[in-house]
């Protein structure tokens, strides 16, 4: 089902918003300097899961450069690309498996944490630490460090959130043929 473009806009400003707000305000401190444990991976798997892969891309985007820029160090854009990339790869993966149509059961939970799985790993044992060296010339061992840490958190987090998200959304979504018209 293709959604309208409002209904894009605003599921991306809201899903942008509440990233932001998670990331900022519910980010659990690591060992692991500059890196947190983050909530907003879950809900970014089960927005771009909805919404599609360019709504998943800009919801990881524009809520990561929001986090970064509200810290006030700038924008760390190496890890802003990272969230929109791991949203592109979610948003491709999960809508297969029809989040707004079919009941989530536990097949569908495990392909779901499968695709997660490779989001997470493309996006912070790849993409970010990469980009870290090529941009901003940090050392190899201290960004696989942080890509590690923060990958491995964002897998546990979007295994326990973005399931959980998944599985209530499907149970509250009104099922088809359960309306009756009343005489």
């Amino acid at each position: 089902m293709k959604k309208s473009p409002v209904i894009l806009v605003v599921a991306i400003g809201v899903g942008a918003a509440l990233f932001f707000v998670l990331g900022r305000f519910v980010a659990i401190p690591s060992p692991v300097p500059n890196t947190n444990i983050s909530l907003q991976y879950g809900l970014l798997g089960f927005m771009a899961g909805l919404f599609g892969p360019v709504a998943g891309l800009l919801i990881g985007f524009i809520g990561h450069a929001l986090i970064d820029f509200s810290y006030g160090w700038g924008i760390w854009w190496s890890w802003v690309i990272a969230s929109g990339i791991e949203g592109l790869i979610m948003g491709l993966a999960v809508r297969r498996l029809h989040l707004t149509t079919e009941s989530f059961d536990g097949k569908k939970v495990l392909v779901f944490n499968i695709y997660q799985v490779v989001a997470n790993v493309v996006a912070w044992l790849g993409i970010a630490p990469l980009l870290d060296i090529l941009i901003y010339a940090e050392p190899a061992n201290k960004v696989f460090t942080q890509g590690v840490f923060a990958g491995g958190a964002n897998i546990v987090t979007t295994a326990i959130v973005g399931t959980l998200l998944c599985f209530a959304y499907t149970k509250a979504r009104p099922q088809a043929g359960s309306l009756k018209k009343e005489n």
